[in-house]
């Protein structure tokens, strides 16, 4: 399974971030069409993206592109445009219903056949901002066989609420328990929001802590500062490397055995903990281990 612990934000109009935001390492970069790109620089952004797209340096990272919705002026010229520059992945903003899933599939098929590029292999990022979309999460998550995760975008869906955000983030835990269940029962990735305040370090922390304990995937990045703080926060400890290499050892004996049981300290260890040690040793290889 890809790690996608951190995706980098960067507003397609912004050339120097463009042209080098590679350098920052994150796990995917998202190139921004839509809310960060002022309409007068809506064109010259898309096409300052497509090339980017295709540059060599960025054809060894994710690449994801938030497009305008498809019922705007500038939709389909985004995805025709990011599609044929071959993005990975397209995020589709302001995902009320399955229906908004289903049409943006339907329109990527149309472009991959146009430009020869295969059928299927640009996927689909969901990004929940309403309360509408939060109650249709589940539907959501089910509509395309594109999708490979659920986003939640606070702004616009605090302002739905008529709330806004507040340092605990009360206001935002039913809609990331909403997607992350939803997420996790059709077998896609989940993806926490932007924290918006890029200097407050310690603030960025407990919220980044609160999202990984709760089950997310990665988190939505502003500021490259955030990419080493959030990967040595889902780093595993030694303990916990050392309790998987021994789970992974354990199965490991039970199959050369052919025993269907697997048990490690005279407890046994089902396929769920199996696949925990897993990705504990995934992210220990790519991430290092953080102290205790």
């Amino acid at each position: 399974m890809k790690l996608r612990r951190s995706m980098l934000f960067v507003p397609g109009s912004n050339a120097a971030m463009v042209s080098n935001s590679f350098i920052y390492k994150p796990d995917s970069i998202m190139f921004d069409l839509e809310d960060s790109v002022a309409l007068k620089e809506k064109d010259s952004a898309r096409l300052l993206v497509a090339q980017a797209l295709q540059h060599p340096f960025y054809q060894e990272i994710e690449t994801v592109v938030r497009v305008n919705p498809l019922e705007s002026e500038f939709g389909l010229a985004d995805l025709n445009a990011v599609v044929r520059a071959g993005t990975n992945i397209v995020r589709l903003p302001k995902t009320d219903t399955a229906q908004d899933v289903i049409a943006m599939d339907k329109a990527i098929t149309e472009i991959e056949k146009q430009c020869g590029r295969e059928v299927g292999s640009t996927k689909l990022l969901a990004a929940i901002e309403s309360a509408l979309g939060i109650t249709q999460v589940n539907e959501i998550a089910k509509s395309s066989p594109r999708l490979m995760g659920i986003a939640l975008g606070a702004e616009d869906y605090v302002r739905n609420l008529r709330t806004e955000r507040s340092p605990e983030g009360i206001e935002l835990l039913f809609a990331r328990c909403s997607i992350l269940q939803a997420a996790r029962a059709n077998g896609l990735m989940a993806f926490d929001t932007v924290y918006s305040n890029a200097d407050n370090e310690e603030g960025f922390l407990q919220e980044a802590s609160l999202i990984k304990q709760l089950g997310f995937d990665g988190k939505s990045l502003i500021n490259p500062r955030q990419i080493e703080l959030i990967h040595n926060l889902y780093a595993p400890t030694q303990k916990d490397v050392d309790f998987a290499q021994r789970v992974i050892e354990a199965a490991a004996e039970a199959e050369k055995a052919g025993s269907g049981v697997v048990s490690l300290n005279g407890k046994m260890v089902d396929s769920p903990i199996i696949e925990r040690a897993k990705l504990v040793l995934q992210r220990a290889e790519l991430s290092g281990i953080r102290d205790e």
